[in-house]
């Protein structure tokens, strides 16, 4: 059975299931709603997400962010071609659509990569505070015998 072009994929799946297992498209289709939702929180919480028979899959910060400067580089480069007079405007119209695919791809990875970064620089805050906390105090306290102990 072949996928009709006016179904989704998700949808098509589901109705195959749905005639397979004999349960109702509506209670599969929630089922594989939350089973995303589920997947994209684990993703934003761990950066990671790991699915039964398929593996694990990672956010790699350093693609991100290699990927966002290739973004940045390709956005100046399509907004210098629209403004270009000199071009056909069927070429300033090509890069018109590539700006704001660029555009696009630039918004949705932005976020991700600015929330990895302020985790980031919480946690060095906090090792250099816990860092420069433990070099320099030293607390003297007695104990019961009344011999000195540092700490």
């Amino acid at each position: 059975m072949e996928r009709p072009k006016s179904l989704t994929i998700k949808d098509f799946l589901i109705r195959k299931m749905s005639v397979r297992m004999l349960i109702p498209e509506f209670t599969l289709d929630a089922i594989v709603s939350h089973q995303f939702q589920s997947a994209t929180q684990a993703m934003l919480n761990t950066k990671s997400v790991e699915i039964s028979g398929f593996g694990k899959f990672v956010f790699n910060d350093k693609k991100a962010v290699k990927k966002m400067e290739k973004l940045l580089s390709q956005k100046a480069l399509f907004e210098k071609l629209m403004n270009d007079d000199s071009l056909s405007e069927q070429r300033r119209n090509n890069a018109r659509l590539k700006y704001e695919s660029v555009t696009l791809n630039i918004s949705v990875l932005k976020p991700k990569i600015d929330t990895n970064n302020e985790i980031k620089s919480d946690l060095r805050g906090m090792e250099e505070q816990a860092s420069s906390t433990s070099s320099t105090e030293r607390i003297d306290t007695n104990n019961i015998s009344g011999e000195n102990i540092d700490m």
